[in-house]
């Protein structure tokens, strides 16, 4: 999620002053109320996060992302940092929620000041100006929501010429396409879409108003995304090195292993993916190749090449078989709903849009992206995924995976646990789900299941090694492209996508990483727990801890000494 900006440098540095006063008081609080603090303070420094928790009094305000706030989102990372590590005294759930939050911050300073992102990469910025939280959310009544949404629009222009500023050029190729092509969507979305989203609100004011600040709002980012191509630089890189790879992984995920090892164990799950395709083909499309039979797969389209009403006959389909099955707990009455994906967002194939922590009775939504009506017929139809293909998908999204983990993460006992899910958390655990619900007999051994399931791991192992060898080794995007094709088996289009997604998303291995993690952590924890009989049971407990580090919670789970990292 994005970081917004605040109007008036003078308004904004006595607001992160406050901050650093109620998130850093000293330690001798209970560490309770310093937690509490920290969070008040967090939510106040990063309005965009705040909205997206539920915390609307901060509807439409921007984040201050000149010289003096991003110096100020150093400063109060560092505090958080300090002053939760004077807590020595702290045992229990304390102190695994004290580890959390240095976690969570020296993370947050990674992306903010080591990578240097603000001035190196679009993709900082680019969820900031999305919103859906205004549109979708129905937490309050339309009028409310379209003043919100006003005051959120007013801002961009402002929050264009930041970024104009920040960001220092010549920058790579996949970073500036990236780029221009979602702020080339929130252009047309502004312009277009958006007005009719509230075009029902009975106000002529506030109609004009939202008509003048989406129009001035809508030529900022085509403005902005235009700047951006021009920034380009044909021999710019974008690849961190593999010092600032390695001091990634263990400051954001608490990971700390050669990255000679990690790869070796990237590539070892590419080969089992890879050896149980072959097996699924030889019975699906007998003396075929691989790539005939995933083109078979494919090819068996939804009715009507309809996805969004696949996707909501799945959903239900899933949860009973979970239920049947007893996996894990399914907490609460929440549901959630399939929609296609807006417009702006239309280069992100399938998400999910779970409500924050703060929020009450509010339905996720899983959007699925519509293929480009521009695009030739053939493109558009080899787009749309096949019934198994997007089986997983929905497995991944919602049934197991993000929805149900958030339903867990929103009610977790610790405060902190609710606010912050982590990367390898949140996507190495509806990976993870892929896996488990086709050994929990998801198919009754149908190959095309098997080869919808593996289509996906096969994917989630070339970003994985990909994203090593784009920052480290000197892949190009077209090499890792062709990796894609060839060792994942993925069609022409999808590998070009997730080649360029790895240079500016170089965090993109942790869906494999947080899978096989939390396999390990399995496989540990319930070898003294009665085995495969124990999976609910490791379930439960491993989405209580909300969203940190996977190796904190094995640390926790199997009272080890120290965090690491286990496969």
């Amino acid at each position: 999620m994005g970081l917004r900006r605040s109007i008036l440098a003078l308004a904004a540095s006595a607001a992160l002053a406050s901050c650093n006063m109620v998130g850093h008081t000293a330690p001798q609080q209970p560490w309770a109320q310093f937690a509490q603090g920290t969070i008040d303070g967090w939510l106040k420094l990063d309005p965009g996060f705040a909205v997206y928790q539920g915390a609307h009094q901060y509807d439409g305000k921007w984040a201050d992302w000149s010289a003096a706030g991003l110096k100020a989102r150093g400063d109060f990372l560092r505090k958080v940092i300090d002053d939760a590590e004077g807590y020595t005294a702290v045992t229990g759930k304390e102190k695994f929620e004290r580890d959390y939050m240095i976690q969570v911050a020296k993370g947050q300073l990674f992306w903010l000041e080591v990578a240097d992102q603000p001035h190196t990469n679009p993709a900082w910025y680019v969820g900031a100006f999305d919103p859906n939280v205004y549109l979708a959310r129905e937490y309050a009544d339309r009028p409310t929501r379209a003043k919100a949404l006003a005051t959120f629009l007013e801002g961009v222009p402002a929050a264009a010429a930041a970024i104009k500023g920040n960001l220092k050029g010549p920058l790579g190729e996949p970073l500036v396409i990236y780029g221009a092509s979602a702020f080339t969507g929130y252009a047309d979305f502004y312009g277009k879409d958006l007005l009719t989203a509230f075009a029902d609100v009975k106000d002529g004011a506030l109609q004009a108003r939202l008509k003048d600040a989406a129009a001035k709002a809508s030529t900022a980012m085509a403005d902005l995304s235009a700047w951006l191509k021009g920034q380009q630089g044909a021999s710019a890189s974008f690849a961190l090195g593999p010092d600032k790879f390695a001091q990634m992984l263990n400051d954001t995920e608490a990971v700390n292993m050669p990255l000679a090892d990690l790869e070796k164990v990237g590539e070892a799950d590419l080969k089992r993916n890879q050896d149980a395709l072959k097996a699924a083909c030889a019975v699906y499309t007998p003396g075929q190749t691989v790539q005939a039979c995933m083109a078979k797969m494919s090819a068996h389209k939804p009715a009507g090449n309809d996805t969004v009403a696949e996707a909501t006959r799945q959903i239900p389909m899933l949860t009973a078989f979970i239920k049947a099955k007893d996996l894990v707990t399914i907490p609460g009455t929440e549901q959630a709903l399939v929609r296609q994906s807006p417009p702006y967002n239309a280069q992100n194939g399938a998400y999910i849009d779970p409500p924050g922590p703060l929020e009450k009775g509010i339905p996720s939504i899983y959007y699925i992206a519509a293929p480009d009506p521009s695009w030739p017929k053939a493109k558009q139809l080899d787009y749309i995924p096949g019934v198994d293909d997007l089986m997983f998908t929905s497995v991944h999204e919602v049934m197991p995976g993000h929805f149900l983990q958030f339903l867990h993460a929103n009610r977790a006992p610790s405060v902190f646990g609710r606010m912050f899910v982590g990367y390898a958390f949140a996507e190495g655990w509806a990976h993870y789900s892929e896996e488990l619900m086709w050994e929990a007999g998801l198919g009754n051994g149908d190959p095309e299941m098997h080869i919808g399931q593996l289509s996906n791991a096969l994917l989630r192992d070339c970003r994985f090694l990909s994203a090593i060898r784009l920052h480290t080794a000197g892949m190009t995007v077209a090499q890792s492209t062709q990796f894609f094709e060839t060792a994942c088996s993925q069609d022409a289009g999808t590998a070009e996508q997730q080649a360029r997604r790895g240079a500016y998303d170089p965090a993109y291995l942790n869906y494999t990483l947080g899978k096989l993690m939390i396999r390990k952590l399995r496989e540990d924890w319930t070898a003294s727990r009665g085995g495969r009989a124990g999976w609910k049971a490791f379930h439960d407990a491993f989405l209580e801890y909300g969203g940190p580090p996977i190796p904190l919670v094995r640390q926790a789970m199997m009272n080890e000494d120290k965090p690491k990292a286990v496969f």
